[in-house]
């Protein structure tokens, strides 16, 4: 055998499993066509993150009055540099993975990986050459791409998708963007951020639609205030490219509509990275178009195994590098604890930013659960105020039979960093209740979950209690 694991795809969850399973003494190699790090750390999570941080960085810088610093001349936004900027951030990303790789002695195949046969992984190189590796197991992470739909087949240039968004050469003035999920609502964050003309197109009544009603709303509102043209109930029909703008033919509630728009952003989705694997000549067994695992994302083959997007869950990295974890962990003979899908995190890192974990207030009441809810708005919120944003709230969704906390949504500054020590306390069990006495420094944005919590029991100082 030439390794114990490879592990075809080097995204957070195929990167991740690589570098543990090297920890636990096994002969790890990782095979990647393209970047090391994948999608996420080369065109997804993080370069994304870094525009944003230069939209963030505009806007103080254009509201800086406000902050008692004045700043003469034109402050005016730089796409080509923010793109810049943040391409660089990808790479060194990427090369961060790569040194770790190196450390860890985690080898790395370039080309595009197949199994060829059982313990037999095929690899095509750029140039078209085939070599085969043996391995006692074969992890598959491959991931994701951008979902084509047939009335908004990308181009490249006039429709576009996730990756063309990341690297436009010039600001367009105007820009529709199909879908207000995570990945959607980030993008017409930034553009309009920085001066485009964005409207927000959603198939669903709200925006961020797996999110909590009053979180999609509370950004809704944001959005609107940004002067961003947000339709929800509405799809889109079609698009004519063939003059100089896009028209976009939209379906709404109150008839159709045409927006006229410089690009089209299509934001609708992901698919799986399955195609010449070679599952069908093997019999691995599909699920609703993805692979079917165990708990330890065992497949039905002996020897061959899937996490990530590839699988059942949320497509989320953090899911995808834990899952590559427990699996190579299990491999090793750990027995490691398994992913409680119901207490994963989710994050939209729009101003205000958006976390949850567990259930909406929605999906409680449904589920026939008597409620707590404890919400504690940021307006009242001296760290908030201080920092010159006091929009959003915490709310917790708490079962008022056991105090246990089913579900929280948060919407404002820096809720990103703050959502974990809700998993945490969820995770090990702990009743709301004891939230109000556990000590958060003041001032902070965290305190709100400690008031969030007080005001369930009518115990909240910094709020009227109703």
């Amino acid at each position: 055998m030439d390794y114990d694991i490879i592990i075809i795809g080097s995204g957070p969850g195929g990167y991740v499993a690589g570098i543990r399973a090297a920890q636990l003494g096994l002969k790890t190699a990782v095979v990647e066509r393209a970047e090391i790090g994948g999608i996420c750390l080369n065109w997804g999570c993080i370069p994304t993150k870094a525009l944003l941080k230069s939209a963030q960085v505009f806007n103080y810088a254009s509201h800086s009055a406000a902050y008692g610093v004045n700043i003469s001349g034109n402050i005016s936004p730089d796409l080509p540099a923010m793109v810049t900027r943040s391409r660089a951030v990808a790479s060194q990303m990427s090369k961060g993975v790569d040194f770790l790789f190196k450390k860890n002695g985690v080898e790395t195949i370039a080309g595009s990986g197949k199994i060829a046969s059982a313990g037999r992984v095929e690899v095509t190189d750029s140039e078209g050459n085939k070599k085969e590796y043996t391995a006692k197991h074969i992890i598959l992470a491959t991931g994701a791409h951008s979902k084509q739909l047939p009335n908004l087949p990308q181009d490249g240039k006039k429709i576009i998708g996730y990756r063309e968004a990341m690297t436009l050469s010039e600001m367009p003035d105007s820009m529709v963007v199909v879908g207000s999920g995570a990945i959607g609502s980030e993008f017409a964050f930034f553009y309009k951020s920085i001066g485009v003309d964005v409207t927000l197109v959603e198939y669903m009544p709200n925006i961020i639609p797996l999110e909590d009603e009053e979180a999609s709303k509370n950004l809704a509102r944001a959005f609107k205030k940004m002067k961003m043209k947000v339709m929800t109930s509405s799809s889109v029909e079609s698009v004519d490219t063939t003059g100089e703008k896009c028209l976009v033919n939209i379906s709404t509630k109150r008839g159709p509509v045409q927006v006229e728009a410089d690009i089209v952003l299509s934001a609708v989705g992901i698919e799986t990275n399955l195609e010449g694997l070679g599952l069908e000549e093997i019999g691995i067994k599909y699920e609703k178009g993805k692979i079917a695992v165990d708990e330890y994302y065992r497949t039905n083959v002996e020897g061959v195994y899937a996490i990530g997007d590839i699988v059942h869950g949320p497509a989320l990295a953090h899911v995808a590098s834990r899952e590559g974890i427990v699996c190579v962990e299990n491999i090793a003979g750990h027995k490691p604890q398994t992913i409680d899908y119901e207490n994963i995190p989710a994050c939209t890192y729009t101003t205000p930013e958006v976390a949850s974990v567990g259930l909406t207030q929605q999906q409680a009441e449904e589920q026939g659960y008597k409620l707590r809810i404890g919400k504690f708005p940021f307006k009242a919120s001296g760290k908030a105020a201080a920092g010159g944003n006091n929009d959003g709230f915490v709310k917790l969704i708490i079962d008022a039979d056991s105090d246990l906390i089913l579900g929280c949504s948060m919407v404002g500054d820096n809720v990103t960093e703050m959502i974990s020590e809700i998993v945490a306390l969820r995770k090990e069990g702990v009743k709301a209740k004891e939230l109000i006495s556990t000590v958060h420094p003041h001032p902070t944005m965290s305190e709100a979950v400690m008031e969030a919590a007080a005001a369930a029991y009518g115990e909240a100082i910094h709020i009227i209690n109703l």
